[in-house]
Formats: C-alpha cells, sequence, structure tokens
C-alpha cells in the first residue's frame, strides 16, 4: 500500500468499499479548478444498505455514528476514484449531513460526528471542515444516514 492515508486505515482496521454505486444518474464527484465535489454516499456496502432509518426508540447513537462512518468510507472511495488518490486531498472544506429522524430529534449532528471525526483521524487538522448536520424524513433506501461533501485538492 503505497498511499499513506490508506495505510493509515488499514491501521485503524477499516478499509475501503470495493464498490460505491449509483443510486441515479449522477456522477460520484465532479472537479472544478482544485475542488472536488461529491455526490451524497448513504450507509450502504457495495450497494447493499447497512443501517436504516428513520431514528426510533431504543436508538444507539455509537451506530449511528458507526453509519455515518460508512458513509465517509464511501466518500473516500469515490476520492480515490475521482482524484484517483487519497493523498490529493489537500484539505476537506465542507461535509454535509443528512439523517433519518423525527423532527424532535435534536441530535443529528452527533450521529454526523462518525464521518466528520473519520476525516479528522485521517488528515489531522486539514480533515476539519466546516458542516450542515440536518434531519430528513426520509432518504435513498431507507438509510440512516447521507454524507456529502467539498474537498480541496494538491
Amino acid at each position: 500500500m503505497s498511499c499513506p492515508i490508506e495505510a493509515k486505515l488499514a491501521e485503524m482496521g477499516l478499509e475501503l468499499p470495493p464498490s460505491a454505486p449509483s443510486r441515479a444518474l449522477f456522477l460520484p464527484g465532479k472537479i472544478t479548478g482544485n475542488l472536488l465535489f461529491l455526490s451524497g454516499q448513504i450507509c450502504e456496502w457495495e450497494g447493499q444498505p447497512k443501517y436504516f432509518g428513520p431514528v426510533g426508540e431504543g436508538f444507539d447513537m455509537a451506530e449511528g455514528q458507526a453509519a455515518a462512518r460508512m458513509c465517509a468510507l464511501n466518500l473516500l472511495f469515490c476520492i480515490k476514484k475521482v482524484a484517483g488518490s487519497l493523498s490529493r486531498v489537500k484539505e476537506v472544506v465542507r461535509l454535509g449531513g443528512f439523517v433519518a429522524a423525527p423532527p424532535d430529534f435534536g441530535e443529528g449532528p452527533m450521529i454526523v460526528n462518525g464521518a466528520s471525526q473519520l476525516f479528522i483521524d485521517l488528515y489531522g487538522d486539514a480533515g476539519r471542515h466546516a458542516r450542515t448536520a440536518v434531519n430528513v424524513s426520509s432518504l435513498p433506501a431507507k438509510a440512516l444516514v447521507e454524507v456529502d461533501a467539498v474537498i480541496e485538492l494538491t
């Protein structure tokens, strides 16, 4: 493994998914100038959803954060696919997080922390980003979480 970011992932016991198929007519990401705009990724592995919403009774925050981390792994797959290497990330500029939850659920941002923390763990200060985290009534494939991103490339 020649990419230090992929080596860090392996040290953390994580890996990139083998694929991150699109569910509709959109690109996984698009580069304009030195910015990579990544399409939203849900908490699925190779097209199979793994965490379902909406948040309900007995919700486990650790499981919600794992769902957001899975979204981040899919985003990392897309970075590699579109930009060629995870080492091209200069800075994570922004994440947008969407959590399938009832309107009175106030912990959506804590769930999205699962994605934010992975980028910080991998890229240090360059992984710190601006962010929005909102509750929505539903997501594609009844997923619990969806995350999109804007990345500055080298």
